[in-house]
């Protein structure tokens, strides 16, 4: 009999996430439904539900259950909602959107992982989801304009490109600082052509790389 983890499911979520204060039903029904030991190495199925990132390889790492419906109830997401994620790692949040309606654009700079997201989101049916090997600082500029976009890698600063993609209204959510200390998750919305950040919570994320020469 294949273990679904079900069980697993509703315990992180009942035990790590409504005691954190993420309230949106829709997405607390994701993170019960959304495979996530599927989304790292087989190795790691046991693991999969604890209160911790994981290793996925090549430094990468699978976020922390609880950023990853913090970081998607910001969002406000709602089914049709046009997504641009940075950072597709293991696929993961791209799969919660997914899950909740949304078309997902999501970038992966490096190319193993792009490939491998794109086969795990493949089988588990979310079909709404495309997966792209690219620089992600760069966005992506043939699908703009975004009516939100999230990033899961820390750059330095706030990119102009994911600004400029963004719809007037709509919302960002971007770990920004230096790995070496401490970053701030930031709550970016666009107002014409200006934007306003509110500082959300201290956190801690892979560095986002500017990598140029991605066709």
């Amino acid at each position: 009999m294949v273990h679904n983890y079900e069980a697993e499911r509703k315990n992180m979520v009942e035990r790590q996430l409504i005691p954190r204060g993420i309230k949106s039903p829709e997405v607390l029904d994701a993170m019960r439904n959304v495979p996530r030991h599927l989304f790292v190495p087989e190795s790691s199925y046991g693991y999969a539900y604890e209160d911790s990132p994981l290793p996925i390889g090549h430094g990468q790492t699978i976020s922390q259950p609880y950023i990853v419906a913090y970081m998607t109830e910001q969002l406000e997401p709602y089914p049709g909602m046009k997504i641009l994620e940075i950072g597709t790692g293991s696929g993961y949040q791209a799969a919660v959107l997914a899950y909740l309606g949304c078309s997902v654009f999501t970038i992966e700079l490096l190319e193993e992982h792009a490939d491998k997201a794109r086969g795990v989101l493949s089988e588990c049916g979310y079909d709404n989801v495309i997966v792209r090997h690219g620089n992600g600082f760069a966005g992506w500029l043939d699908e703009a304009l975004f009516d939100a976009v999230i990033v899961t890698a820390a750059p330095d600063h706030i990119p102009d490109a994911l600004i400029d993609q963004l719809k007037n209204g709509g919302k960002m959510m971007i770990p920004v600082g230096d790995v070496h200390s401490v970053q701030s998750l930031k709550l970016i919305t666009k107002v014409d052509d200006r934007y306003s950040s509110q500082e959300l919570m201290y956190v801690r994320f892979v560095p986002m790389i500017d990598r140029l020469n991605f066709s």
